[in-house]
């Protein structure tokens, strides 16, 4: 009877993903709506705990209201931007839930970033506020004078702790007002479900980040998608939920997929391994999210008598390796693994709805893998000039179909749009995403007929490390601003044991410098200043001067190869040690090291 209760809950959950329907007796419009909902339905059921707080469903809306109404009175229209600059709390919730509840779009800022990417990101979106944490309130301080923005206006500070010192350039906003209004908003029943509800900032190759757009109907897609389809939980879970809130994975397929469903959340601050299983127990979470370096983290502490002897039942996240797939989830006992593939900007994506080990699972759009040449970075055409498909179980750039149910919302930037775009794929006119991904199918067994797939690889000039997408450029850029370097060229290097790409620079000094007079910790201190920690490059490699292809453009492919590896170069090799700030020469000693996964970056 379980598998034949499992082939029909299957194909339920299957065809209602294909739908992606929202419920009928309830209009949802906006992200807001899925917790005005809860508040109705369940107003006293515990919505968020964090750091010893915990709320309900109507204590969080109604502080979402304040926020709202607050905005409201100071002049914001629906349509406008308002940025959020907060770490993961409960206050972040209620700032995003009261921006989308106004009408406003939310510029979900990184709080990362500092000086000139953190000026550029707020400018871009055309904030006329910023919300921010009063934790953040240093880094904002530093580049508020470039923004475009009045002081004692336009900056609103919400504070982290009691006794909080308001700086003089801001406005205290208290989403727990005890005066302020907690009425729903009527200009919430007016937002349409294709506007725009945040942005989430992603880096590419062309630079400093890009605002990618997220409609409320991709947000609650997605979070239904989660909930509903891959978690398959109910208002009897609770998700524990430790990644960044500015970042889709954690806000739509982990906060969201709460809401959607009504599950209590548990938000976390920040990650902590060592404290990640005494949290779930001690909350008693039945889900979490994650990325593939989060698992690997879990895997690399020594086992324990009680590594079973948790709530867990589900988990929902991307970035889980193949290599340490079925070990993890036979180590925790890990009954349902919804890995999924998504761009924060893409049309569509992958998920593994029935539970397939190793696999991102089966499209929710129409896809095609075509053949690309990695080293000249560039789809490979037929004489018709239309791409062409590879065979199944070979590798392929996804490029996922634009029609009119997968609309790509693309960017703020039109020009940064166009360039995500192939024309002619398959016959002339079709128009698809152009995902930068390598994927390929794979064999899972009974699937419905549903084909699915694999994640490989990522390409072009944007690697990914520590959970976050590193542009080359924009790293490149801001070592170039030192005064000893005169040219830099980043990529993406592999490190044993690790996910994703560890940033790599190869540099070149001005005239007069070379490793015997170099100072390395004015060049580390630059780097530390104008990059976030996870773009900053693990290792830099001192060049006289650096390879170009027969076009003049900057080679990197020779550069990928040799990486670090001091058997392939006669060149310095600089690295950046854990916990500490200067670059140092890498040599054989610390290198064998780090072959030998010695090394914890």
């Amino acid at each position: 009877m379980g598998k034949v209760g499992n082939f029909f809950e299957d194909l339920k959950i299957l065809l209602s993903a294909a739908r992606l329907k929202s419920p009928p007796d309830e209009s949802l419009d906006c992200m807001a709506k899925l917790v005005e909902v809860q508040a109705r339905v369940r107003p006293e059921a515990p919505a968020l705990l964090c750091e010893g707080e915990q709320i309900s469903w109507r204590e969080l809306n109604d502080r979402a209201n304040v926020i709202a109404n607050n905005l409201v009175s100071r002049g914001i229209k629906q349509g406008e931007c308002v940025s959020l600059f907060m770490q993961n709390r409960i206050a972040f919730v209620v700032c995003l839930l009261g921006i989308n509840k106004s009408g406003a779009t939310a510029g979900l800022i990184n709080t990362n970033l500092t000086k000139q990417p953190l000026t550029h990101c707020i400018n871009l979106i055309d904030s006329q506020k910023c919300i921010f944490g009063s934790e953040l309130t240093d880094s904002l301080n530093d580049v508020k004078d470039q923004l475009e923005m009045n002081d004692g206006e336009d900056f609103l500070m919400v504070a982290d702790a009691e006794n909080i010192e308001l700086p003089n350039w801001a406005i205290n906003l208290d989403p727990k007002d005890d005066s302020g209004d907690t009425r729903n908003l009527p200009v919430t029943d007016n937002i349409k479900t294709g506007s725009t509800a945040f942005y989430i900032f992603t880096s590419g190759t062309t630079g400093l980040p890009k605002a990618a757009i997220v409609s409320n109907k991709r947000a609650i897609s997605g979070s239904q998608m989660s909930g509903v389809s891959l978690l398959r939980i109910n208002q009897n879970d609770r998700m524990y939920n430790c990644l960044p809130l500015y970042h889709g994975t954690g806000l739509i397929m982990g906060l969201l997929a709460a809401f959607h469903v009504g599950a209590s959340t548990v938000i976390r601050r920040r990650l902590s391994i060592s404290a990640f299983w005494e949290d779930i127990r001690k909350n008693n979470c039945t889900s979490f999210i994650y990325i593939g370096e989060l698992i690997r983290y879990l895997m690399s502490r020594p086992e324990q008598v009680n590594d079973t002897d948790n709530p867990i039942r589900t988990i929902v996240g991307n970035g889980l390796r193949p290599d340490i797939w079925n070990q993890f989830k036979a180590r925790f006992e890990i009954d349902r693994i919804g890995e999924f593939y998504a761009a924060s900007e893409g049309n569509g994506g992958f998920g593994n709805i029935l539970n397939k080990p190793c696999t991102v699972g089966m499209g929710v759009a129409p896809v095609k893998l075509v053949s690309y040449d990695v080293a000249q970075d560039e789809i490979i055409r037929d004489g018709n000039d239309c791409c062409i498909e590879v065979n199944d179980g070979e590798t392929g750039l996804l490029l996922i179909e634009i029609t009119n149910t997968t609309k790509f919302e693309g960017y703020t930037s039109g020009e940064a749009t166009e360039k995500k775009l192939v024309r002619d794929v398959v016959t002339p006119g079709n128009l698809y995403f152009n995902s930068g991904d390598l994927m390929k199918s794979v064999e899972v067994g009974f699937s419905f007929g549903q084909k699915h797939y694999q994640f490989v690889d990522r390409i072009g000039d944007t690697f990914r490390w520590k959970s976050e997408n590193v542009s080359t450029n924009e790293l490149a850029e801001i070592i170039n601003q030192h005064p000893d370097v005169v040219f830099t060229n980043a990529y993406g290097v592999q490190i044993p044991g690790t996910d994703g790409r560890a940033g790599m620079a190869a540099i070149v000094f001005r005239d007069g410098v070379s490793m015997g007079n170099a100072d390395l910790q004015s060049l580390s201190d630059h780097i530390n200043d104008g990059l976030p920690s996870y773009a900053r490059p693990i290792f830099i490699r001192i060049l006289s001067e650096l390879p170009t292809t027969s076009t003049h453009k900057l080679q990197k492919n020779s550069l990928r190869e040799e990486a670090f590896h001091l058997d392939k170069l006669d060149d310095y090799v600089l690295v950046k040690k854990p916990s500490e700030s200067c670059y140092v020469r890498l040599d054989s000693d610390f290198y064998d090291k780090i072959i030998q996964r010695a090394v914890a970056f």
